[in-house]
């Protein structure tokens, strides 16, 4: 799958991507409308790094949100991770986890999926490349080696305590999992992605979480019901030839 081309100035960065998660959550958890700049301030930072701002720091932030709610997002997430660790193994953890499991729940164990979001976010990359490019971020010198049939790798990260924001570095994933670099495809491809969704012989459940996931949108909500089903293609047999499989 061929990457598309962004100019630095047009590019979406990841850091972008949590910060509008933030204000998201802020427009909708509460009557954000009728909220203040403090107010939304103090909710902001709470979110991202939960704990709340001191007094002083809360003074700052609310002049930040009332001129640029993102631009204060970002100054926040910055002040977060030079402040604690915690922004990468929690924070980040917990937004990216939901979307490694078919059950949607944020008590998952870090793994190669979950990693490669932080990593992104960590280095401000194209956000849209967690779709189609070969990445991976595994731990710098980390044992167990990573591997494409265990978890092992990120277990031991998690249940060491290791500093995400310093000991995550990013990998060609072609080059640790065995697939040709043009049969990546970002975290679709992880370890982690392809145990939670190919599934049943088939790719329905990778595309349909990919969509709510990524593109907040289920199944239905792209149905084309304008044109006849005659000639949709079915899902592959699991049985060829009629035979029963068990």
């Amino acid at each position: 799958m061929n990457s598309p081309k962004h100019s630095p100035r047009t590019r979406p960065h990841s850091a972008r991507v949590a910060a509008g998660l933030v204000l998201l959550v802020l427009a909708t958890a509460q009557h954000s409308a009728q909220a203040g700049s403090r107010e939304q301030a103090k909710r902001m930072y709470d979110r991202l790094t939960g704990t709340p701002p001191a007094p002083l720091l809360l003074d700052d932030l609310t002049v930040r949100v009332g001129s640029d709610p993102v631009a204060a997002a970002l100054y926040m997430m910055d002040a977060a991770s030079a402040r604690s660790s915690s922004f990468y193994s929690v924070t980040l953890k917990n937004f990216a986890t939901p979307w490694t499991n078919r059950d949607q729940t944020v008590f998952a164990p870090l793994n190669d999926y979950t990693a490669t979001v932080i990593g992104m976010v960590r280095d401000d990359k194209d956000f849209r490349g967690v779709l189609f490019d070969d990445i991976v971020y595994i731990g710098n010198g980390t044992a167990p080696a990573y591997s494409p049939t265990s978890n092992a790798h990120y277990e031991a990260l998690e249940s060491n305590s290791v500093e995400l924001r310093t000991a995550l570095v990013e990998r060609a994933q072609s080059s640790l999992n065995g697939l040709p670099p043009t049969a990546t495809a970002g975290v679709l491809t992880s370890r982690a992605g392809a145990e939670a969704f190919f599934i049943d012989g088939t790719n329905r459940a990778m595309f349909r979480f990919t969509l709510l996931n990524h593109l907040c949108r289920d199944m239905e909500q792209i149905h084309d019901t304008s044109r006849p089903p005659d000639r949709i293609r079915q899902d592959v047999t699991r049985g060829p030839g009629g035979r029963e499989v068990s």
